[in-house]
C-alpha cells in the first residue's frame, strides 16, 4: 500500500484550494455577524486562543468545542467560523480554538494545548464539554474523551463525548509518510500520541464520521477506532458519509438540519 498516496487528501482532491477559500468567505462572514467573544484566550502563546460563538439558548448546556485540522501544522480557528452554525442554530455554544502548530512543537505539546483549552473553559464556564474536530482535530477530539481529567484536577466527565470527522487515530502509519518531515514522530512518539493506544474512555460516547470517498486508510482508521473502543465498552459507532471527501465533508456541521448536526446535538443532550 502506498501510505503517502493514502494520507495526501491534498492530492486526492485537486479543488481543494476552492474548497478552502469557500471556507475563509464563510467563516469571515460568520464571525462579522457575530463578532462578540473572538480571540479569548486561554494561555501564553498567540495561538493559545478561542472563539466562542453563542446559541443563544441554555446557559447550562454543555458547551461544544470545535478544533480544525490541518495535519498538526497549518490552518487557524478563524478559517472554521461557520462550523458554529449548526449548533448554534439549537441553541448551543460553540467554543473553536487555536494551538501550536509543528514544527514549532510536537503532537504531545500540541494535545497538551487542547487539554488546557479544555480546563480552562470547564474553569471560565462551569459546564462540561463535548468535542468535535475534522481531521487532525479528530485526533485531538478522540484525544479529549481519552484524556483522564481527574488526573488534572477536574471531574472525570469533563469531556461527555466526542466527534471525529475524517480522523486519525492511530499516529503510527504516518511515520514513514511525507506529514512526518515535520511531525518528526519516530514510533515511540507516535504510539504514545495514538488515542487508539490509549486506555479507552471509561464513559460518555464517541462517532468517528468519514466521508465516502475518502482513501481506504481513512476509513479504517475510523472503523478500527470504533471497533476498538465499542470492544472495550463505550458507546461507539464510525459512519461513513457518501458522496464526500475529506474537505466537504466537515461542511455538514453549518448545516442546522443535516444529520452530522443532529448527532452532535444528541451528544450534547445525552441521547
Amino acid at each position: 500500500m502506498d501510505l503517502n498516496a493514502q494520507y495526501n487528501n491534498r492530492a486526492m482532491v485537486p479543488n481543494h484550494p476552492d474548497i478552502v477559500a469557500g471556507w475563509l468567505k464563510d467563516a469571515e462572514a460568520y464571525r462579522d455577524a457575530n463578532p462578540q467573544s473572538l480571540g479569548l484566550a486561554y494561555g501564553s502563546h498567540e495561538r493559545h486562543a478561542y472563539d466562542l460563538f453563542a446559541g443563544e439558548g441554555n446557559a447550562s448546556a454543555p458547551l461544544v468545542v470545535f478544533i480544525h485540522g490541518g495535519y498538526w501544522q497549518g490552518l487557524h480557528r478563524t478559517q472554521f467560523s461557520h462550523m458554529a452554525a449548526g449548533c448554534n442554530a439549537h441553541g448551543l455554544d460553540v467554543a473553536i480554538p487555536s494551538y501550536r502548530l509543528a514544527p514549532e512543537v510536537g503532537i504531545a505539546d500540541i494535545i497538551a494545548d487542547m487539554q488546557a483549552c479544555c480546563l480552562h473553559l470547564w474553569q471560565a464556564h462551569g459546564r462540561r464539554l463535548v468535542v468535535a474536530g475534522h481531521s487532525a482535530g479528530g485526533h485531538l477530539a478522540a484525544c479529549m474523551l481519552a484524556t483522564d481529567w481527574t488526573q488534572h484536577g477536574a471531574p472525570d466527565d469533563l469531556v461527555m463525548s466526542g466527534m471525529g470527522i475524517s480522523g486519525l487515530y492511530d499516529l503510527r502509519p504516518l511515520l514513514p509518510v511525507y506529514v512526518n518531515d515535520a511531525l518528526k514522530m519516530d514510533e515511540p512518539a507516535a504510539r504514545s500520541a495514538s488515542p487508539i493506544a490509549w486506555a479507552p474512555p471509561k464513559q460518555g460516547r464517541f462517532e468517528a464520521w468519514v466521508g465516502g470517498d475518502e482513501s481506504r486508510e481513512y476509513h479504517r482508521q475510523s472503523e478500527t477506532l470504533a471497533a476498538v473502543w465499542l470492544g472495550a465498552g463505550l458507546d461507539c459507532c464510525w459512519v461513513p458519509v457518501e458522496g464526500d471527501n475529506h474537505f466537504t465533508v466537515v461542511r455538514h456541521l453549518v448545516d442546522k438540519d443535516s444529520a452530522m448536526t443532529k448527532a452532535l446535538v444528541a451528544l450534547a443532550a445525552g441521547a
